[in-house]
């Protein structure tokens, strides 16, 4: 088993400060700055941690490297752990600030998760505001063995298809590293199409559609035309959503795919070589049955990929990632198999 979700929380923001620059620290100080102003899961709700995740320790879940490994690579037996760190930076609008924090988290996950248990990798964390900025922190640690992708907020400023994007896009390929794509964020537009909700469930039951309109952009804008070694990962966004969006846009292209001849192929072999989805939440129907059709429909035996998305809680159950029983060889290729290739691991 490979696990593509698991959550290292930064204990504090006092955490980063031996990785910044004393004139950031000043800055700190100074500004009484508290860190991005995102929460993707608010305190309140029942979602943010499964029960017993709470290091003995102290701190948030998902802060304790030893804790974090025994309920997860331990507990279930797990080949490899990849790390996301969902300190979204984007949201700080002092983008050199930005910077300074992703490279001291990056700093920061090298010499207190990578070191921590050979198992895990991780994510890298970067300025996505500014891509020129994100490129450079790229080639700072890109390639470091530990790191496999990076990691972006579904929710930005710009669709990522957009060309300001490119130098990201191109980082990431000098180093062989994936590009994720992860659930949240906040870039000061709504998470939906007609403004802003007025409820958390809203906006957490709606981000399905803040991913389908990421994946609209990368193939429409050619990003994958423009670099057609790219991968993405789709993580903690569900999956049951995307047959329906493949129909659509093969559809679509036929009649109007003189808007944009870069396209060559229908959108949905874009979607099968470039993209993978993690499994949690699982937005599956009860039964085996309708779960195969939906797979079969959208090549979900090579596109999913097993994730846990530790500490956060979707179904109340930490050993049952999926509500219905899969044949062993379709559960060995979400469970490890596409994961292997995708990550090139």
């Amino acid at each position: 088993m490979i696990d593509c979700d698991l959550h290292n929380q930064l204990p504090s923001l006092e955490t980063l400060v031996p990785y910044l620059e004393e004139h950031w620290r000043a800055y700190l100080r100074e500004s009484a700055f508290v860190g991005p102003d995102v929460s993707d899961y608010p305190e309140g709700t029942p979602i943010p941690a499964r029960p017993g995740a709470t290091p003995p320790s102290g701190g948030p879940p998902g802060s304790d490297p030893e804790f974090l490994c025994a309920q997860t690579l331990d507990a279930w037996d797990l080949e490899l752990g990849i790390l996301n760190c969902n300190y979204w930076v984007q949201s700080v609008h002092n983008e050199y600030l930005a910077s300074a924090l992703a490279t001291a988290i990056n700093t920061w996950q090298v010499e207190h998760w990578l070191t921590a248990d050979p198992r895990l990798r991780a994510s890298l964390v970067v300025p996505s505001q500014n891509p020129v900025l994100a490129a450079q922190e790229i080639d700072r640690l890109g390639d470091h063995p530990g790191f496999v992708q990076v990691i972006l907020p579904v929710r930005s400023w710009t669709p990522y298809g957009n060309r300001r994007f490119d130098p990201l896009y191109e980082a990431a390929l000098r180093h062989g590293l994936a590009v994720g794509i992860h659930f949240g964020g906040s870039s000061g537009n709504p998470p939906t199409p007609c403004g802003w909700p007025s409820t958390y469930l809203e906006e957490y039951a709606g981000m399905s559609q803040v991913f389908q309109s990421q994946v609209l952009s990368l193939i429409a804008e050619g990003t994958f035309d423009r670099y057609p070694q790219l991968r993405v990962a789709l993580i903690e966004g569900g999956f049951t959503w995307m047959p329906s969006l493949m129909w659509r846009l093969d559809k679509e292209w036929r009649g109007l795919r003189r808007d944009i001849p870069w396209v060559k192929r229908p959108p949905s072999e874009y979607i099968r070589k470039h993209i993978r989805l993690t499994l949690q939440p699982v937005d599956a129907p009860p039964r085996t049955r309708q779960l195969l059709e939906v797979l079969e429909q959208m090549d979900g035996r090579d596109l999913l990929m097993f994730s846990s998305d530790y500490p956060h809680c979707h179904d109340g159950a930490v050993a049952e990632t999926l509500p219905v029983q899969l044949p062993d060889s379709l559960w060995d290729r979400i469970g490890s198999e596409n994961a292997r290739e995708f990550y090139r691991l």
